[in-house]
C-alpha cells in the first residue's frame, strides 16, 4: 500500500473519530448519509440544527473523495500488474501444444430473457379492417360522440412483419419493425408494451430532412417522434411515481374513429438528485474523425461536466483498435482535470466496441458507489468492426451489469455509416436511454435542460397494459411501439425486462380506436395499468391502475386539448414518413395545417412545422406548405 494512501486513510480515520464537540456528525456518518442519496445541503442543515459547523460536510466530502481516488488508483495499479503477469504467462505458453478448440469447452450463451437483445417482433394479431381511407373534409359528415361500429369486414393480413427487417442505407443500418395493425377487442382486449422515452429517431430524421433528403422509413419510430415534445402534463400529487392523463377525441381524418391519448408524467426530483458516478466511453476510431462526430461528442461531454455537482464523479475510457483508460474516477471538484482529458481525445484506428464496453463496465463496477446513480455513457456512431461485433455478443457482456444496477446511456453521432439499431438495442439491454445529437443545441438540451431526466432514473422495467372493454371498444391499434411489444401474459412477470423512466420524463402513447354503439352507456372504455420497480438491483415491482372514463371523450377534434391535437399531428407526420398504410391518403399539407393549429409557437413547434414543410417538398408534394 502506498504511503499516500496510508496517509489519506489516517486522515479520514482521524476525521471520523473527532470529538462530538467539534463535529455534530462524524465523517463516517456523513458518508453514510451521502450514500443514501441525501443532498449535501440537507446534511449541512442537520449539522447546523445540532449545533455543529456545516463546513465539516465539505471537509468530509474532500476527505472521502481523496480516499476513493487513492483506493481506485491502487486497485487499477494492481489490475495492471495482474494483466502484465497474465501476458507474461501467455508468452511462456505460446509455443505449447494447442489445446482442444475453444468451441468445445466454451460456456453456453447466457439465456436471454423475454425482452431479447434482438428486436422483438410484434405479437400476431388479426386486423379487422384494411388501411383506412381518410374522408376529405368536404365529404365528411358530423360524427356522433359514440358512433355505431361498422360491420366487421374480412380479416386482412397484419401490416407488421414477423421479424424485423434490416434496412441498410449505404453503410448505415436501421431495423424495420413494421406497423401495428388494427385489433378486434373481442379477440384480444389487452395491449401491453414497454415504455420508451428515447428521442433519437426524431433527431436522426430532423438531420436527414435538413440535409435535403427524406429519412429512411426504418429510421422513423413513431413513439420517439411523439416523445420528443412536451405535453404539459400535471405532476403526480398522490405519492405515486407517475401521473397518468387520458383523453380521447374524434379522429379528424377517419370517420367513426377516435384517438385515445395515454400520457404518463414521471415525478421530477426537486433538490434530491442522487450523486452520479459516470463512466464515459468514447469511440475514437477513424470513423469518428469529423466535427459532427468526435468534435461534437467532446463539446457534449464538456457541457455535461459543467452541469454536474461536487458529489458527482467522472471516469473516461476510449476504444478504437483497442481500449484504453484515459481518466480514473475523478470528482468534479477537479473539473479542469476532466476537461483536459476530454480535450486530449483524438481519433484513429478500427472499432473494438465489444472490448470497449467490457472495459467501461468493469471500471464502473470496480468503483461502484452505493446510493449513487452508476451509469455508463457511450458516445459512438454505432460501428463495430473488430472483435465482438454482433448484437448478441456485445449485449450479453453487459446484461449482468445492468442487473447489478449499472445503467447505460447511448449517444449517437454522425451520418454515412451510422448504426442506429446497435445504439438503440444497447440502451434497451443496458436499462438506459438513447439519444442522437445532430447539433450542439441538442447536446445542451440532453445534457443541460433535461440532464436530471437523462442521468437520474426514477423507475425501471416500466410496463403499460391497456385493457379495453370489448363492450365499449370494437377495435384498436397502438400507433408505434412495434419494437416495445410485450406478451400480455408477461405484464406481471417481473423477470421480463422493460423500459426506464428518468426524473420528470414523459411517456405518451396513442391508440386509434373504433368505439361500439354501447360505449355511450358505459362508465369507462378502458383501464390503464402500469408496473414498475424502483431503481437499483433486486427491487420489487409495484402496480398502479387508472380508468379511462367515457367523460374523457371529446366528440369534436377542434375542441380537444392543444396537447392531444399536437401529439396526433406529430404521430401522423411520423406515420407518413415511415410509409404507414394508415397515413397513405393524408398529405403533408394537411398534417402541416393540423400541427399549425395545435402549435404553441414554441421553438420546438416552429421546428416541427419547418420539418413538415421540408418533407412536403422532398416528397414531390410541392412547395405550397410554408413553415412559419
Amino acid at each position: 500500500m502506498s504511503k499516500r494512501l496510508i496517509g489519506l486513510i489516517a486522515l479520514f480515520t482521524l476525521a471520523s473519530t473527532a470529538s462530538p464537540t467539534s463535529w455534530s456528525l462524524n465523517c463516517t456518518e456523513i458518508e453514510g448519509l451521502l450514500n443514501q442519496g441525501i443532498p449535501k445541503a440537507d446534511i449541512e442543515a442537520r449539522v447546523a440544527a445540532e449545533g455543529g459547523d456545516p463546513a465539516i460536510v465539505a471537509q468530509c466530502i474532500t476527505s472521502i473523495q481523496a480516499r476513493v481516488q487513492a483506493q481506485t488508483a491502487e486497485r487499477m495499479k494492481a489490475a495492471a500488474a495482474a494483466g502484465r503477469k497474465a501476458e507474461e504467462a501467455s508468452r511462456r505458453t505460446a509455443d505449447a501444444p494447442m489445446a482442444a478448440p475453444a468451441e468445445a469447452v466454451s460456456a453456453e450463451p447466457v439465456a436471454s430473457r423475454d425482452y431479447d437483445a434482438a428486436p422483438r417482433p410484434a405479437k400476431p394479431r388479426p386486423s379487422p379492417r384494411p388501411a383506412p381511407s381518410p374522408v376529405s373534409p368536404s365529404k365528411k359528415t358530423a360524427s356522433a360522440p359514440y358512433p355505431a361500429a361498422p360491420p366487421p369486414p374480412p380479416v386482412v393480413t397484419p401490416t407488421y412483419r414477423p421479424d424485423p427487417v434490416m434496412q441498410p442505407t449505404g453503410s448505415e443500418a436501421y431495423a424495420d419493425y413494421g406497423v401495428n395493425g388494427m385489433v378486434l377487442a373481442e379477440k384480444d382486449n389487452l395491449s401491453t408494451f414497454s415504455v420508451d422515452v428515447d428521442t433519437a429517431s426524431y433527431a436522426i430524421s430532423r438531420r436527414k430532412l435538413r440535409e435535403g433528403g427524406l429519412p429512411p422509413q426504418a429510421a422513423v419510430r413513431v413513439e420517439e417522434f411523439v416523445n420528443a415534445f412536451d405535453y404539459h402534463y400535471d405532476t403526480p400529487k398522490d405519492g405515486r411515481p407517475f401521473a397518468v392523463h387520458m383523453e380521447a377525441t374524434a379522429n379528424p381524418e377517419v370517420q367513426n374513429h377516435h384517438i385515445l391519448r395515454v400520457g404518463v408524467q414521471g415525478r421530477a426530483l426537486q433538490g434530491e438528485r442522487k450523486p452520479v458516478h459516470l463512466t464515459f466511453l468514447a469511440d475514437v476510431s477513424g470513423s469518428m474523425n469529423s466535427p459532427d462526430k468526435l468534435g461534437l461528442a467532446k463539446q457534449a461531454l464538456h457541457h455535461l461536466v459543467d452541469n454536474l455537482g461536487p458529489e458527482d464523479t467522472v471516469a473516461l475510457a476510449t476504444y478504437a483498435g483497442s481500449e484504453r483508460i484515459v481518466l480514473e474516477p475523478t470528482y468534479t471538484t477537479r473539473k479542469s482535470v476532466i476537461h483536459d482529458a476530454i480535450d486530449n481525445l483524438t481519433s484513429g484506428g478500427g472499432t473494438a466496441m465489444g472490448s470497449g464496453m467490457e472495459l467501461a463496465y468493469k471500471m464502473a463496477s470496480e468503483s461502484y458507489l452505493h446510493g449513487a446513480e452508476n451509469r455508463v455513457i457511450v458516445l459512438s456512431d454505432g460501428d463495430a468492426n473488430i472483435g465482438r461485433t454482433s448484437h448478441d455478443e456485445i449485449l450479453r457482456t453487459i446484461q449482468h451489469y445492468a442487473e447489478e444496477g449499472i445503467t447505460l446511456t447511448t449517444v449517437g453521432f454522425g451520418m454515412g455509416n451510422y448504426k442506429d439499431t446497435m445504439m438503440e438495442q444497447l440502451a434497451n439491454k443496458g436499462d438506459g436511454n438513447y439519444f442522437y445529437l445532430d447539433s450542439l443545441s441538442e447536446a445542451k438540451k440532453v445534457f443541460g435542460e433535461d440532464l436530471s431526466g437523462t442521468i437520474q432514473t426514477i423507475a425501471k422495467d416500466v410496463k403499460i397494459q391497456v385493457e379495453f372493454d370489448p363492450e365499449a371498444v370494437h377495435a384498436y391499434r397502438l400507433i408505434g411501439y412495434e419494437n416495445r411489444d410485450i406478451a400480455d401474459r408477461d405484464f406481471r412477470n417481473d423477470q421480463v425486462d422493460a423500459g426506464e423512466v428518468g426524473s420528470g420524463h414523459q411517456v405518451t402513447a396513442l391508440y386509434d380506436v373504433v368505439l361500439s354503439d354501447a360505449a355511450a352507456g358505459k362508465d369507462t372504455i378502458a383501464t390503464v395499468r402500469m408496473r414498475a420497480k424502483k431503481p437499483g438491483p433486486d427491487s420489487a415491482a409495484k402496480e398502479y391502475t387508472w380508468a379511462v372514463p367515457v367523460s374523457a371523450i371529446v366528440s369534436d377534434f377542434g375542441e380537444a386539448s392543444r396537447d392531444a391535437r399536437s401529439a396526433w399531428a406529430v404521430a401522423t407526420f411520423a406515420e407518413k414518413l415511415r410509409g404507414s398504410p394508415y397515413a397513405e391518403e393524408i398529405t403533408y399539407s394537411q398534417i402541416h395545417r393540423y400541427a399549425s393549429q395545435a402549435s404553441d409557437d414554441s421553438e420546438d413547434h416552429r421546428e416541427l412545422l419547418e420539418l413538415i414543410a421540408r418533407a412536403a417538398q422532398l416528397s414531390g408534394e410541392g412547395s405550397g406548405v410554408a413553415a412559419r
